[in-house]
């Protein structure tokens, strides 16, 4: 028997299934509010929500034992964190969901070509093709009328 739980796949395809509720909510709830008032209200209930798992879970560990290093890398994940989030408030006020949110998924074509440059991962010509393809549809979703 598979345990789905220590399956990175799982857990992606959880995450792909409430970015989708993210998107559907966030245009619903960005319709009367100006989106960086909304992007920080997110942001609240995301930081209490995850500060209760944390505590509830028994998982919070000494910050004096976080080395320097993760503390950079954190700090500018939660900064690109908070840019990308802005910004896609703002194109959810301005644009429809369904088109929307498929540009915003170019990020896993970003992450493709990044990963390779910078941290030199490997994509067989099959990925490359996926890559490709997610590239194709985003766009196509894009600029059809």
């Amino acid at each position: 028997m598979i345990n789905l739980t220590s399956s990175w796949q799982f857990w992606a395809l959880l995450a792909a299934v409430f970015a989708a509720l993210t998107a559907i909510f966030v245009k619903a709830g960005v319709q009367n509010i100006n989106s960086d008032l909304a992007t920080l209200l997110r942001t609240a209930v995301v930081l209490v929500a995850l500060g209760l798992l944390v505590w509830a879970t028994g998982k919070g560990e000494s910050l004096s034992g976080v080395s320097p290093r993760t503390w950079f890398f954190l700090v500018m994940s939660g900064l690109a964190t908070g840019a990308s989030w802005l910004c896609y408030f703002r194109a959810m006020q301005l644009g429809d969901a369904s088109r929307v949110a498929p540009v915003d998924k170019l990020s896993v074509v970003f992450v493709a070509i990044i990963a390779a440059v910078f941290l030199g991962e490997k994509l067989s010509a099959l990925g490359w093709t996926g890559v490709g393809l997610i590239a194709s549809g985003a766009i196509i979703l894009a600029v059809a009328p």
